[in-house]
This record gives structure tokens, sequence and C-alpha cells, in this order.
């Protein structure tokens, strides 16, 4: 067990992020072993889950014209259009059926809002709407973490630098995250996330 300072937080493994899933990362099912071997050494644990409205803003289907992976203008900057994904209730958004979540602390959801996406654990894409996951952390006495997940390139980077910002120890497990790398995304998030002060171990 590490010590009580250190967390666990878990990325977003959901079905629709797997193979056969709406915005499927490749192998993203593969991580789910890694994972549930490293619960048991954390004594705090929290999961986040993508958890979005049928119709949201972020989907392209959304934006009349647009297609999958296109951009459009939000009032908070540059969003990427997804194809619909993680769809409150359904099964897209579930847990990936593997990976244990009984020993999860708190689930945080995330994306919830239809008119804003949100990828870091922290903070919806406004850069100033709180999850509420920061105080939860701060109050279990919480300064360093370890993150592992779906997608290195997006929720997993923007949640490692958000952290670093806030002032956590961050650290991201690579062997338990796989990316999108969607036009060299993958190596501009690491360059991020080294910027930032985050710990990037294989």
């Amino acid at each position: 067990m590490r010590n009580a300072d250190e967390a666990l937080i878990v990325i977003d493994v959901q079905n629709d992020f797997c193979p056969d899933g709406a915005l499927a990362v490749s192998e993203g099912d593969r991580i789910v072993p890694l994972i549930n071997a490293m619960l048991p050494d954390y004594a705090v644990k929290v999961f986040t889950q993508d958890w979005h409205p049928a119709g949201h803003s972020s989907f392209a289907t959304s934006h009349d014209g647009k297609a999958p992976f296109e951009t459009t203008e939000m009032p908070y900057g540059t969003q990427v259009l997804w194809p619909d994904h993680c769809v409150q209730g359904t099964d897209g958004a579930a847990f990936h059926k593997d990976l244990l979540t009984d020993p999860a602390d708190m689930v945080i959801r995330k994306g919830f809002r239809p008119q804003i996406d949100s990828y870091s654990a922290f903070f919806e894409n406004d850069r100033t709407t709180p999850t509420g996951l920061e105080g939860y952390l701060r109050t279990r006495g919480v300064t360093k973490l370890t993150m592992v997940g779906l997608a290195t390139d997006f929720c997993v980077a923007y949640s490692a630098i958000d952290g670093a910002k806030l002032g956590f120890d961050v650290t991201v497990l690579g062997a338990a995250c796989r990316a999108i790398d969607l036009d060299g995304s993958l190596a501009a998030a690491r360059d991020n996330m080294r910027a930032a002060g985050v710990k990037l171990e294989a």
C-alpha cells in the first residue's frame, strides 16, 4: 500500500473508448488488467466517467455540415467535434465490464453540461468551471496523483496538466494509458505535460 497522500485517478475507461466503441481508442481494453492490479496499492481511488446528454454540443451530429474530428469555435475556444459517445445511461457510457469499479472511492462524471465539453477531471473546457475533484482530494489529504486511462492525449493529458497547475505531484503511467493520436496530438500532449511538470513513466 502506498502512502495515504497518494491517489490513483482512473480516467474514462468506458465502453465507447474501447474497441468496437463509438470513439474507440486502439487497445483501450488492454489497460484494464493493469489498472485492476494497481487498485489495492492506493488508499484513494477516483474514477472519471464521460457523461454526455444526447445532442451534446461537442458531437459532430449537433452541427450541420460538420464531420467527426473537424473543429468548431465555441465561446470557450476551439472544440474538436466527436462522434456521439458516452451518452448518459447507454452501454457505451458504462465502465468496461472487466474494470473493477467497486474499489472506487468516488466517481466524477464530466461533460454533462450540454453546451460545454470536459476533458479534464478537474475543469470543464472553459478552464474555469470545476468538477469538484480538487476539493475532494484536498479534504482527503492527497498531494500525489498517478493517472491512468483513456485517452492519453486528451482527457488524461488535460487532467494531468490541470493537476500539476493546482500544485499536485502528478505522474502519468504510460503502460496503463492509450492514445487517440489525432494529427500528432500524442506528441503534443507529452510535450505539454512535461512542460507543466508532469512526470511521464513508461
